[in-house]
């Protein structure tokens, strides 16, 4: 039973299930569903598709997350820059609004699903690793610009494409003559309002004595409230014929069952996407389900997750729906509704299946210029140029990553950003890497310790040579190691030993190893005898599997300090 529930999370908090449980994720469900609704209809917009479908994504991928995932508060769904993302890769293969696209849509969402599902049971939620939080933070700021400037078209009236800021910024100027002043004003006050109920309506309901928790609630349903008016108003001043663009006719239903292109050509044109948001997607669910655990002192499987957002992907391609993942925003506010067990989730499927089947000819008159401010200020918080400021004093080399991903997705579109941000980093580790940090130790007077002599007044024996590295011994930087230390023996006549403090070392690979024996044989040629201390258990076993260590010229010794000791005294005799 122990076993299954480790890939059915649902068998373990499922048998703790009680009546206040219930109670917290019916009143989580409500509060999240308030929220969806709205942001469902716009991401789907956001993604070139049918407002439907932002509903269909919402319903059975949150129900299969609640059975697969092991987050009690993360809130599966549509988020805005895996439906960029999906836009930016589907459009490249069809017409947005055309049957083939949707199909597209579909098949990417299945493909994501695959690709998760498969990391996940081969275990390989480490490869996410290989985006970096700068990366991870300057790619989400750049789509976050690109969003909102896309949406600028809705909230003016006009037509734009294009998936880069130049491309976008030009298409807007070209287009501007054609504003529709009704649609704008729509769209501008939509925001302003939406801004406000984000900063200034909470404070407003505390000082009025509101309960917090009804407090919460009222500026969660700020979009609704926004959505009711402005669909009032069109409605009651016929403004569509005056050129404002409506969401129009939304069928009204549950989901209906789809299948996913079988078409090899399809695939191979959207399998990169499909990783691409495969991995953004994972990274950023997971940050925000650990996060929240976190608070809660629980624990999530990252390897789990992957399972669990891959059914939620498949369980979109199924219904209907395009590529979801877990929300940052609704997330928190399902935690901070009191949401306890993902069943939270599945009552707010049912939530959106009610409002499915019953509220969609209520959306009509919606102007899409609203569904554009709701975008506009969801992805507005998620712009952090801090970040810039903090890499560029804490690391070059990441403030390098996070300046060529942000500008590249700016400049260049979405896939070649993330790709660029991901080739900087490996490239800045391989270099780092490649040139390991190494420093000459000395005493630190009247201890036992050793420190680097730039740093610290320490006693130094010019008999005695340490040098400490800082990195494990690979192919790529050997060739360093060999550099530095024979350009310190150069330097000191008076060598007779050589030691290589290894006490951040965890492996020695064979380019290495072969460098290692080269460097004994040259000291020992040239009268000096080459020592080691503080090696690690398995990095000595495989130094002592090679035979190397009965070659070596010198000893290994247990700790720095004794080796000093002991070459002092020799070199003393």
């Amino acid at each position: 039973m122990m076993q299954l529930a480790k890939y059915l999370p649902i068998l373990d908090w499922g048998r703790y299930y009680d009546r206040s449980t219930l109670t917290n994720d019916l009143v989580a469900a409500l509060i999240v569903t308030i929220m969806l609704i709205p942001q469902s209809l716009a991401y789907a917009l956001l993604a070139g598709l049918p407002p439907e479908m932002g509903l269909y994504a919402s319903m059975l991928p949150i129900i299969f997350y609640a059975i697969f995932g092991t987050s009690r508060a993360l809130a599966v769904g549509p988020v805005a820059v895996v439906s960029l993302l999906t836009v930016a890769a589907v459009s490249k293969i069809a017409v947005p609004g055309t049957s083939e696209y949707i199909v597209a849509a579909i098949t990417l969402a299945f493909l994501s699903g695959l690709i998760l599902f498969a990391l996940g049971l081969f275990r390989l939620g480490f490869l996410a690793n290989f985006l970096s939080h700068p990366v991870i933070a300057g790619f989400i700021t750049a789509t976050g610009i690109i969003i909102a400037v896309s949406q600028l078209k809705n909230i003016l009236g006009i037509d734009a494409h294009g998936h880069t800021i130049p491309d976008l910024s030009r298409s807007l100027a070209h287009n501007l003559s054609g504003l529709n002043w009704i649609t704008a004003v729509i769209g501008v006050v939509t925001t302003g309002f939406l801004f406000w109920v984000r900063k200034g309506l909470l404070p407003l309901l505390d000082s009025l004595g509101v309960a917090p928790r009804i407090a919460s609630i009222i500026v969660k349903a700020g979009p609704i409230a926004a959505i009711v008016a402005t669909t009032l108003v069109v409605w009651f001043f016929d403004l569509t014929a005056k050129g404002v663009q409506v969401v129009g006719d939304v069928p009204k239903g549950l989901p209906p069952f789809t299948m996913p292109s079988l078409s090899m050509d399809m695939w191979s044109n959207l399998i990169c996407a499909a990783i691409l948001i495969s991995i953004i997607g994972f990274i950023e669910s997971v940050s925000v389900a650990q996060t929240l655990a976190a608070k809660k002192r629980q624990r999530i499987d990252p390897d789990q997750e992957l399972i669990g957002l891959g059914a939620a992907n498949l369980g979109a391609s199924l219904t209907g729906g395009f590529p979801v993942t877990g929300g940052f925003s609704r997330s928190v506010v399902n935690y901070d509704a009191g949401a306890d067990t993902p069943a939270a989730g599945a009552y707010t499927a049912i939530g959106l299946a009610g409002a499915s089947l019953f509220l969609t000819p209520l959306i009509f008159h919606l102007p899409k210029a609203t569904l554009a401010a709701t975008i506009i200020v969801a992805v507005l918080s998620l712009v952090d140029f801090s970040v810039l400021k903090k890499t560029w004093h804490h690391s070059k080399a990441d403030f390098a990553a996070v300046i060529s991903t942000i500008s590249i997705t700016l400049l260049m579109g979405v896939e070649l950003g993330v790709s660029a941000g991901v080739t900087v980093s490996i490239l800045i580790h391989l270099y780092k890497s490649s040139r390991p940090h190494m420093a000459i130790v000395g005493q630190v007077p009247k201890t036992e310790h050793y420190r680097n002599i730039l740093r610290h007044d320490v006693l130094t024996d010019p008999k005695i040579l340490t040098i400490r590295v800082d990195e494990s011994l690979y192919f790529a930087n050997t060739r360093y190691l060999e550099d530095r230390i024979y350009d310190e023996v150069a330097q000191q006549l008076e060598l007779q030993h050589v030691v290589l403090m290894c006490s951040a070392v965890n492996t020695i690979d064979m380019s290495a190893l072969q460098s290692l024996q080269a460097i004994n044989e040259r000291l020992y040629a040239g009268g000096v005898t080459f020592h080691f201390s503080e090696l690690k258990g398995p990095v000595m076993d495989q130094l002592s599997a090679t035979g190397f260590l009965d070659v070596l010229s010198g000893e290994v010794f247990l700790s720095q300090h004794n080796a000093q000791t002991t070459l002092r005294v020799g070199s003393d005799l």
